[in-house]
């Protein structure tokens, strides 16, 4: 496999479910890419979280990107914001929630991907507006 390089404009976002807060860019993945592992970047809305979940074997990795976040796993909660990262070991039980004024980005990778792509891409699709593009692109717009 060579090296595999992509824009913005070739992300697709999903939701797992149709009334979910969260998207999910997938970057990297084991059906597009043959990897063992997911990389995506998660928008959560203003109040949106994850549900509780917990893997069997994958660590899961959550970079805050921009906002401010409330993490809860295997009995440590701490708050996040931008530059803050959290390693989740397998058999922790996880929450991560938008604590901020406005939306919340991470950095996700899970390492092994347990079907968390299949299951991100089994949602529906969804898009990406000008703070997305922007946040992806690296240049936050203001607050």
């Amino acid at each position: 496999m060579s090296a595999v390089v992509k824009h913005p404009a070739r992300y697709r976002a999903y939701r797992i479910s149709p009334d979910d807060s969260n998207r999910l860019v997938l970057i990297f993945d084991p059906q597009a890419e043959q990897t063992p592992f997911v990389a995506c970047v998660e928008i959560f809305d203003e109040g949106g979280a994850t549900p509780p979940n917990t893997h069997r074997k994958a660590h899961e990795m959550f970079f805050v990107l921009k906002g401010q976040a409330r993490a809860r796993a295997g009995g440590v909660v701490a708050e996040l914001e931008a530059g803050d990262s959290l390693l989740v070991p397998p058999g922790d039980e996880h929450v991560i929630e938008n604590i901020g004024g406005g939306r919340l980005y991470t950095l996700t990778v899970m390492v092994p991907d347990e079907d968390f792509a299949a299951l991100i891409r089994s949602g529906t699709e969804a898009t990406l507006d000008a703070e997305d593009l922007a946040v992806l692109r690296g240049f936050p717009l203001p607050v």
